[in-house]
């Protein structure tokens, strides 16, 4: 298996973040951990054996047990999640999920996806951990996350160097995880986006935020030589040119994924198979039914 992710480092800048906590550095992790609750305080069910799944920062675990339909969360995690008793955390690398099979009742994924090396085979044993009828709430960085960044990056060191190394993560579209829910055995699988865009006075101050965050880039095929100074300040200027608003500041997009399915079980709807509907669409709708050519 290609290994797109340097785990090593991740570990590196998950930890010195960590260490170096700056107060309102968490505002993304802490807005869709926000969202992540809201979604499951809808879901008619308690759930008593949570876990959180390399998540970094237990927000999306406390603000769920905040709504009253989840327990205590255990940790599955590179590092030691701040704030939780160390008997309630397991270590393992992003790719791992180390839980007894159907020992789970819910698993949540805040931002942790996009940096599995191994994304079918991370779902597949989430799958297996969950006990029937359990729920997987995950969400994950989507196509076009810091593109405005990438494509700034790209154009300045092109111009100045002649060639340009990826400094940005790829990062797959919602039909992608959509069928990767269903390739791993997920029942009653659901996607959608919610484009997020935060407004920086500058590039840097993007660069800063994602530093605090321990989200820079961590590719395995990555440039080893760092950029030269004049290309940062031309990379800032095309991102001032190219997406900036009108009062000058500048847009960094985050369209985030959010997933859910749920572990097979017998009671769980099925689709009708097709041509077994006793009632005619047209009739419900009172419009003529007109067929389509072939």
């Amino acid at each position: 298996m290609d290994r797109l992710f340097d785990h090593t480092l991740l570990h590196q800048r998950r930890s010195r973040a960590l260490a170096a906590f700056e107060p309102g550095a968490d505002f993304l992790v802490r807005r869709i951990a926000e969202d992540m609750a809201d979604r499951l305080s809808v879901v008619e069910r308690q759930f008593e054996n949570p876990v959180q799944v390399h998540g970094g920062l237990p927000l999306a675990a406390e603000l769920m047990k905040a709504t009253g339909k989840a327990a205590d969360f255990t940790y599955v995690d590179m590092c030691p999640v701040p704030g939780t008793a160390a008997g309630s955390q397991v270590f393992a690398e992003p790719d791992l999920v180390p839980l007894e099979p159907a020992s789970a009742d819910l698993l949540v994924s805040p931002l942790a996806l996009h940096v599995t090396n191994d994304t079918p085979g991370a779902l597949v044993q989430m799958r297996r951990a969950l006990k029937p009828d359990g729920l997987l709430l995950a969400a994950v960085p989507g196509s076009g996350t810091l593109g405005e960044l990438r494509e700034s990056l790209l154009a300045a060191e092109s111009e100045l160097t002649g060639g340009a190394n990826a400094r940005v993560h790829p990062f797959a579209d919602i039909r992608d995880y959509g069928a990767l829910l269903q390739r791993a055995g997920f029942a009653l699988p659901v996607a959608d986006i919610d484009d997020i865009v935060v407004r920086y006075g500058d590039m840097f101050a993007l660069l800063r935020d994602l530093r605090a965050m321990g989200m820079t880039s961590i590719l395995t095929d990555r440039s080893r030589k760092p950029l030269d100074r004049q290309v940062f300040l031309r990379a800032a200027q095309i991102y001032a040119e190219r997406f900036s608003d009108a009062d000058g500041r500048i847009r960094a997009s985050f369209p985030v994924i959010h997933l859910s399915g749920w572990a097979p079980h017998e009671n769980q709807q099925k689709p009708l198979r097709p041509g077994s509907a006793r009632a005619r669409l047209a009739d419900a709708l009172k419009t003529p039914e007109q067929k389509l050519p072939r």
